[in-house]
């Protein structure tokens, strides 16, 4: 009797035994699939945020770029003629639709009167309506930004070209007419090698007295005295730092002051004061040729008729330019 009762215990005991087994089998395998699925969680984790790593390291490495190649890249846009001509065209096809969808909004309703009086005292303020500096392409930059010109830009385009904020524009040539009219026109010498400067930048000159270099700058005429052409000045106005370079570097060899017109590829190292815009385009070196001139000449009191904005900003064609420079 004994034993029938020792091995119905030891039976059950074994059926106990088996049933725990399938039950800690089962409890474990339910923790391994969730071990395996919280573990792909956590790679799947760990890849997002390798992922937005990378991409952080990415933009920071787009902002730290290679000073040589940004160098180049930043000549080219001023030196190759095709480059330029090419960002020309696209600002001309922007400046369209600007206009297209300026028609477009005629008939919009107006904004709060808040909103429209704190509107017309900002373009009160400028020295021409903002709708001028529009027109004339002055905001639009390049695809390449130099770190000096970075603060000045108020965003980037779809395609890719840089926008000068235009209150700054603005601020600048008042800063640069300001600065400007320190010094007597016998002592500055403008320099504007840019075919795209060329008439206006003659007109400058002819009202104000101020010398002019268009086509060539004279090699060391501000710095090797035994030179027949030799002169002396304390301002050197630098149309574009690239293209002029030569007479940007014979300026600093001589610790003369330099106004400088800066556009978004240009490197403003050297300068006393900077004006910043297009520098490329006709209508813009118009528009800031014309208020340098107008701010100039208002100052020292010369009395000559400026022009009104209207002529140096019209539509040349190259070859009457290159026609009259004899070129």
């Amino acid at each position: 009797m004994a034993n029938d009762i020792i091995e119905e215990i030891q039976e059950a005991v074994e059926e106990g035994l088996e049933k725990l087994e399938e039950v800690v089998e089962e409890i474990v395998g339910d923790k391994l699939d969730e071990v395996k699925e919280g573990t792909e969680e956590i790679k799947e984790d760990v890849e997002e945020a390798v992922q937005e790593s990378v991409e952080e390291v990415e933009e920071v490495a787009e902002e730290i770029v290679d000073p040589v190649k940004l160098e180049k890249e930043a000549e080219a846009e001023s030196t190759d003629e095709k480059k330029v001509k090419t960002l020309e065209e696209k600002k001309k096809e922007i400046l369209a639709k600007v206009k297209k969808l300026k028609s477009k909004l005629k008939d919009v309703p107006k904004t709060e009167d808040l909103k429209a009086q704190v509107k017309l005292k900002k373009k009160t303020d400028m020295l021409i309506p903002l709708e001028e500096y529009v027109k004339a392409g002055i905001y639009l930059g390049t695809k390449v930004v130099t770190p000096a010109m970075k603060k000045y830009i108020y965003r980037r385009r779809a395609d890719g070209l840089a926008i000068f904020n235009t209150d700054t524009i603005d601020e600048k040539l008042k800063e640069g007419v300001e600065f400007l009219t320190k010094f007597e026109a016998k002592d500055i010498i403008l320099i504007c090698k840019r075919q795209a400067g060329w008439r206006v930048a003659e007109k400058f000159a002819q009202l104000t007295g101020i010398r002019v270099f268009t086509k060539k700058y004279p090699a060391g005429i501000l710095t090797n005295t035994s030179l027949p052409n030799f002169l002396e000045n304390e301002l050197t106005i630098v149309t574009d730092q690239w293209i002029d370079k030569n007479a940007l570097v014979d300026t600093l060899k001589v610790h003369k002051k330099v106004l400088m017109i800066c556009d978004t590829n240009n490197f403003s190292k050297g300068a006393d004061q900077i004006i910043i815009g297009n520098n490329k385009s006709p209508k813009s070196l118009g528009v800031i040729f014309y208020l340098l001139a107008k701010g100039y000449c208002k100052a020292k009191k010369i009395d000559v008729e400026v022009p009104e904005l209207e002529w140096w900003t019209q539509e040349v064609e190259e070859k009457q330019v290159r026609a009259k420079f004899g070129v």
